[in-house]
């Protein structure tokens, strides 16, 4: 037997950089972190990582829409009303720098209907960091500089077009993202507050506690879940403002969405409370709450990732569908369902498609949340790595 060192033997050096190393050799490395292999795998599924990014990109908009978008949610031109998108120049008759150009619009006489077509003799400059429309950003800072704008206040800068009152689509579509957005974020979280809570203790205990809490359970699952949004949301008093509005939204869709998670989490409890970890803790004097929180929920960890991330989408489409029936936010505040309420008309949809365009968001939201959700669920998942 060769002994290692011998002469003649070479001996394979390590990097002494866990990350430098093979991706496949990380997880026999004693001092690979859980978290460092938990990343690993988590970027080996390429689809998942680029739908992190692009959420992150999504919610930064939520964070700061009021920089982001050319002019205010209310801010609009009553005279280009369905204006269609202006395209952005680099090069042209005035020189070297971002424009769009103006409008010239023709009324028929019989229907009334507008048409627009470009008019190559009015420019408009378009510039970055541009003063215009105040705010405040985060409610504290008082600014009025704009990512995008146009250089003379007042000019048509609508690269997604403008609605039925003369409101730059893109503007309005940047602001929705924060409601709709922090809707699904809010719901959620209050459904696992209730999920956890209730599915724990009804799997922990059993007995009578777990008889009482599944009644309640199937009660809420045997009511439909679209007349319950609607009769919930109808019952909504009409003199609620927006903020209002938003946070009865949340909990209603909250009050819906708990029940499958507590299905999930009582049947994971019945099955983990006889083993030998949580008896041992148990006899070492841990509360209840500890042995909850501290042994048995860290068990399932992938699983519960992938509800949470799972979840959203559907708490978004709820409040897109809810407010795209009128029963749910409406304006003044804005959001991407409250967008939609303008795609009812096919009249309108057919002379401004790109109302259609808030749906598009919606899509885009829900797909990354999937995507993200299974690459959480495979990275957590020790068998999947």
């Amino acid at each position: 037997m060769t002994m290692p060192g011998a002469p003649g033997t070479a001996v394979e050096e390590l990097p002494a950089d866990p990350d430098s190393r093979p991706e496949d050799d990380l997880a026999a490395l004693p001092e690979a972190s859980p978290a460092r292999l938990f990343w690993r795998a988590f970027r080996r599924h390429r689809i998942a990582f680029v739908s992190m990014i692009v959420l992150i990109l999504m919610y930064l908009v939520a964070l700061i829409p009021e920089f982001l978008a050319p002019a205010g949610p209310e801010t609009l031109l009553a005279s280009y009303a369905y204006a269609p998108p202006q395209q952005l120049h680099l090069v042209g008759d005035g020189g070297f720098g971002l424009h769009v150009y103006d409008y010239t619009s023709t009324v028929d006489p019989q229907t009334n209907a507008i048409s627009y077509a470009v008019d190559l003799t009015q420019r408009i400059d378009v510039g970055l960091f541009v003063r215009g429309e105040p705010y405040r950003l985060f409610g504290i800072i008082p600014s009025d500089v704009h990512l995008v704008g146009p250089v003379e206040a007042g000019r048509p800068f609508f690269l997604l077009g403008a609605d039925a009152n003369g409101h730059d689509l893109l503007s309005r579509l940047i602001y929705g993202t924060r409601i709709s957005l922090s809707v699904g974020l809010i719901g959620v979280l209050l459904a696992f507050v209730l999920g956890i809570l209730l599915g724990g203790l009804s799997g922990y205990f059993g007995g009578r506690v777990d008889n009482a809490i599944q009644r309640l359970i199937e009660f809420f699952m045997s009511i439909p879940t679209l007349p319950l949004w609607l009769a919930l949301a109808a019952a909504l008093p009409t003199s609620w403002g927006p903020i209002e509005r938003y946070f009865a939204i949340t909990v209603i869709l909250a009050i819906v969405a708990w029940t499958g998670l507590a299905r999930v989490v009582r049947g994971r409890f019945l099955a983990l409370r006889s083993d030998e970890f949580v008896l041992a803790a148990q006899l070492d004097g841990n509360s209840a709450l500890r042995t909850t929180l501290r042994h048995m929920l860290p068990s399932f960890t992938s699983h519960l990732i992938a509800q949470l991330t799972l979840s959203i989408p559907g708490m978004i489409i709820a409040e897109t569908s809810l407010s795209f029936l009128g029963l749910g936010l409406a304006p003044p505040a804005v959001s991407w369902g409250v967008l939609l309420q303008a795609a009812q008309n096919i009249r309108a949809v057919a002379t401004a498609p790109w109302l259609l365009i808030p749906g598009l968001a919606v899509v885009i939201a829900v797909l990354a949340l999937n995507f993200l959700g299974d690459g959480l669920r495979d990275a957590a998942d020790p068998y999947h790595r």
